[in-house]
């Protein structure tokens, strides 16, 4: 190198060909993200290279991430709050973007070099990039994540996107929030060229700007719907397909910006200067701070566990009805060796098919969905118990039934692999009464359906000690999920809340009250689903046997008693108390109601409520454990912040 020079974030060096590297790496944070600070250095950095630039002294700029982790994270979340009075963000929110148009606008080329999450806020910078190379691998993800913070983008990749993805593609991205890989990044004209390694990264990179190259707009073919009147039947389009996902009243912020959309989506460096005046009120809204203080709390959970991580290779799962097959489903597709044992091999057939159709929709190749079939193996016989790291049961809600799979069990399990049931609802002391090392049983209770809800509670016994809950815990994080620890009582947390709401709700149409009105009225509350509808999905047997186990009536001459004897049991058998036709509930018009959210808010009183006597009887560590828990186990209204933050805030 023929200089260098160091801020505390960023590394300047020049190389022998005078292109200047810029180097992010946060300090004391495992992941690059866009605090005040890394953007006031980067301010200073930019000034000075441009005088440079102009002299002719410097042929290009490469702006690469110190981090393995990725290439930036976003924006430094934890500072949002502390940026809540209104002048204080739009003067933030003008100078990150006159700082960005300098990076566009440099008569030098200025390339990226991206591997691993370039998300939120450092997508925005590397759209201001001329060009952008990345990794082409599993690791390497672009998004606009800023939309489950009830926000949109605010640096300016609103305009930048559409510029370069088009409309239709870039507003999706920013509708969802959701993340994409590297070759379809490419696709939609945000990454300009793939290199297989990281290595390979830099080199790639400085081609580039000895080339100067730069990207392309998206074609015209792409960008007419944003053009003239066309562009208002854009917008009314997307408002359509918004307005199915979440209500304009929760969640503002899709709706802001295709707002801003419809006014300015011709004009890129117009839709950018909108962003200012849309993103501000946003930021200070209560669903916005609502969804920071569950983001904060799921953060939290991921730093559970016990150090240094256990390595987890092998899973053996007892039970293939629907919860245990998607168990050993999920297992695989997170790359780990599972066995599945079940009382024969016909019982096992349907949870593989299962997990082949799970696989096919979330694996792209059929290589891919092969390797993980390839590791979900039936084991009638229960060989791998063994071999196993962990052991799950997974079977029918019956005391006897799960003491004698444990008593089994016990005599093969190695000393450190870990012993657990994903019972719903009984006492663990209860089920490791006759073992040898009671202490050995732990509680991971996954949640229906298994691919979707992130929450599994580790299920702590009186006599259970920290290192079997932090083994625990390490698992669910392995697997990709989020651990909260729950003392073992009756139906646990989730469970035992969500049942007096949804026995409530029962009883309302044992009344007469309309399933589709109690349903259409909860989720105009906030909540993902209506009461009827999860109990349809929960299985109306399960149902019933976890109601009995908290001491909830179910009358033998109601409705729902004679729907289990049917063998009406909901989504699985097609019929409880809807009938069921590809997965889906059929419903009959609900009947009008004057206030629907207000009928929701009484409908979810019974779950409220049973959840602060929860934290009062110890069973989660605090209330925010058990906001985070209801949310992630039942996806309770993350705009309101969770039930008992609700509360506090005179919604709930």
């Amino acid at each position: 190198m023929a200089d260098a020079a160091h801020a505390p974030n960023w590394t300047v060096s020049t190389d022998i060909e005078n292109i200047v590297w810029l180097t992010l790496s946060v300090e004391k944070s495992s992941v690059n993200v866009l605090s005040r600070e890394v953007i006031g250095e980067l301010e200073t950095i930019v000034a000075d290279l441009e005088a440079k630039a102009k002299s002719g002294s410097i042929a290009g700029v490469g702006i690469l991430s110190g981090k393995p982790t990725g290439f930036v994270a976003g924006a430094d979340i934890s500072e949002f709050d502390d940026m809540s009075e209104p002048a204080t963000l739009t003067e933030a929110l003008r100078r990150t973007h006159a700082l960005l148009q300098r990076i566009e606008d440099f008569p030098v080329p200025v390339v990226a070099g991206i591997s691993g999450f370039c998300m939120g806020g450092g997508l925005e910078l590397a759209l201001a990039c001329h060009y952008r190379v990345a990794v082409d691998d599993e690791g390497t993800r672009f998004g606009f994540p800023e939309v489950r913070l009830g926000l949109f983008p605010g640096f300016g990749g609103t305009g930048r996107s559409i510029r370069q993805a088009g409309p239709v593609d870039a507003m999706q991205l920013m509708l969802t929030g959701k993340a994409v890989p590297a070759r379809t990044a490419k696709k939609l004209n945000l990454v300009d060229r793939l290199v297989r390694h990281r290595d390979t990264l830099r080199w790639a990179a400085r081609k580039a700007i000895l080339a100067k190259a730069k990207s392309e707009p998206a074609p015209l073919t792409k960008r007419v719907l944003a053009m003239g009147p066309v562009r208002g039947r854009t917008a009314a389009k997307m408002r359509e397909e918004t307005a199915k996902k979440v209500n304009k009243d929760h969640y503002p912020a899709p709706f802001a910006l295709i707002d801003i959309f419809e006014r300015h989506g011709d004009d890129p460096k117009a839709m950018m200067a909108a962003e200012i005046g849309g993103f501000v009120p946003l930021m200070n809204s209560s669903t916005a701070r609502n969804l920071r203080r569950v983001f904060f709390l799921t953060e939290g959970l991921k730093k559970q566990g016990i150090r240094p991580k256990p390595h987890f290779a092998r899973v053996h799962v007892v039970g293939a009805g629907v919860m245990g097959g998607d168990i050993a489903a999920w297992c695989a597709f997170r790359g780990m060796a599972v066995t599945l044992q079940d009382m024969d091999s016909e019982r096992i057939k349907p949870a593989l098919a299962r997990a082949r159709t799970f696989f096919e929709k979330r694996l792209k190749t059929k290589q891919a969905v092969d390797a993980a079939m390839a590791r979900l193996m039936p084991d009638v016989e229960g060989r791998g118990i063994a071999r196993c790291d962990v052991l799950i049961e997974a079977v029918v809600e019956k005391l006897e039934v799960k003491r004698e799979i444990f008593a089994a069990a016990e005599k093969q399990l190695r000393a450190e692999a870990i012993m657990a049931t994903n019972t719903s609802s009984i006492e663990l002391e209860r089920i490791a009464e006759t073992l040898e090392t009671p202490s050995r049983l732990i509680g991971l209770h996954f949640f229906n359906p298994v691919a979707q809800l992130p929450l599994v509670e580790v299920i702590r016994s009186k006599m259970n000690d920290d290192e079997a809950i932090g083994r625990g815990a390490a698992f669910v994080l392995a697997i990709g999920k989020s651990p909260v620890v729950v003392k073992s009582a009756p139906g646990f947390l989730v469970n035992r809340a969500l049942m007096p709401y949804m026995i409530s709700a029962i009883e309302r149409v044992e009344d007469g009250d309309s399933p589709e009105q109690l349903d259409a009225a909860a989720v105009a509350f906030g909540m993902p689903m209506g009461p009827i509808e999860l109990m349809d999905t929960v299985g109306l047997d399960v149902g019933a046997s976890v109601a009995r186990e908290l001491g909830q009536k179910v009358p033998d001459n109601s409705r729902f008693a004679k729907l289990v004897a049917q063998g009406k049991l909901g989504r699985k058998s097609g019929e409880g108390f809807y009938v069921w036709e590809d997965g889906k509930p059929k419903k009959e018009k609900a009947p009008p109601h004057g206030n629907l959210p207000g009928l929701g808010r009484d409908l979810v009183q019974p779950l409220v409520d049973t959840t602060e006597e929860i934290v009062a009887e110890g069973v989660v560590e605090n209330p925010d454990m058990a906001d985070i828990g209801m949310i992630l186990g039942t996806g309770f209204a993350p705009f309101l912040g969770g039930p008992l933050k609700a509360r506090r805030d005179g919604k709930a």
